[in-house]
């Protein structure tokens, strides 16, 4: 009897701890009107902050189908919900949203062949606006993870945010990123692959290739990337007045230290900040592939405990 009532007053005091975090934090919709139809997005605040005025992150997700949350179909790990529970836990509000033709935000998608690299750039400046004038807020911080760097990289040129975090982000660009990913594979990819980049680095759309390039080179996404091309991260970080914080977790397998070193290179005045053991997906993980990409479909796994702490000092 004593172990079962033990259990329930442990069970009673997580209950009421959830309520606490349910009643300190604030989550609702928030949305953007663009030409190709609605954004759809969360916005997290702390309830206490939200009286004074607050700081307002815009989180900006990765690559691919990647929704606000940092999941997509295959992969649920809650990376981007978990980063904006901890900053609003230290008073800052963040918003998150899914990208155009993603999740919510589905019905604003593009066909692939009329996507540009550009459309993510414009919305994600739109958003950044539209905070800026939000009178609930005092400062907007731009926070881009993966390609979420770049996209906020370029979009932070056209707004000016009070500051920007760059979060395993590249420093060089698409074509570079695209040769050294076939580093390791035979002499005819590798040849290939560089010939069909040099082609779309001159903005020419390739018609030839082998059939097993099709998935990374089919016709509809040649545009795409053409457009990414001509994005260089470094050189553009050094036009960036905002300050800035970069991190990069050193587990990553996507992303090598390497980049984020280039990128302070370019940015003097910015802080680095490398974590030990983190991965792609913000959590901690070991050198192993194997077991590093399984954190990639664990939702129960916390984010690195640097992460949030380093974030928050260098808003506040």
């Amino acid at each position: 009897m004593k172990k079962l009532i033990l259990s329930v007053m442990l069970s009673g005091a997580i209950f009421t701890n959830v309520l606490a975090q349910a009643a300190k934090f604030k989550e609702s919709d928030i949305s953007l009107k663009t030409s190709d139809g609605v954004l759809h997005g969360s916005l997290m605040e702390d309830v206490a902050a939200q009286k004074k005025g607050a700081t307002v992150a815009l989180i900006i997700s990765g690559s691919g189908p990647t929704d606000r949350n940092g999941n997509n179909a295959q992969m649920v790990n809650n990376s981007l919900k978990m980063l904006a529970e901890g900053l609003a836990a230290n008073g800052i509000a963040t918003v998150r949203y899914d990208k155009r033709g993603i999740a919510a935000s589905q019905a604003a998608g593009k066909a692939e062949t009329d996507l540009r690299f550009e459309n993510y750039i414009n919305d994600a400046a739109e958003w950044i606006r539209l905070l800026q004038k939000d009178k609930r807020f005092n400062k907007v911080v731009v926070i881009g993870h993966s390609e979420g760097s770049l996209i906020g990289l370029e979009a932070a040129l056209a707004t000016n945010p009070a500051a920007f975090v760059s979060i395993a982000g590249a420093a060089n660009s698409a074509d570079s990123i695209l040769l050294m990913q076939v580093e390791k594979q035979p002499d005819m990819v590798k040849t290939e692959v560089q010939k069909i980049v040099t082609e779309l680095q001159q903005g020419k759309q390739v018609k030839n290739y082998s059939p097993y390039l099709e998935a990374l080179f089919r016709p509809s996404v040649q545009p795409y990337l053409i457009s990414w091309m001509k994005y260089k991260p470094a050189k553009d970080l050094k036009k960036l007045k905002a300050k800035t914080l970069i991190i990069q977790g050193k587990s990553d397998l996507q992303v090598p230290v390497s980049e984020a070193q280039l990128l302070a290179k370019a940015k003097p005045d910015a802080k680095l900040l490398v974590i030990d053991n983190m991965n792609h997906v913000l959590k901690n993980a070991p050198a192993d592939p194997v077991q590093n990409i399984a954190t990639y479909a664990n939702p129960d796994l916390p984010l690195a405990k640097e992460l949030v702490p380093a974030i928050t000092s260098f808003v506040k």
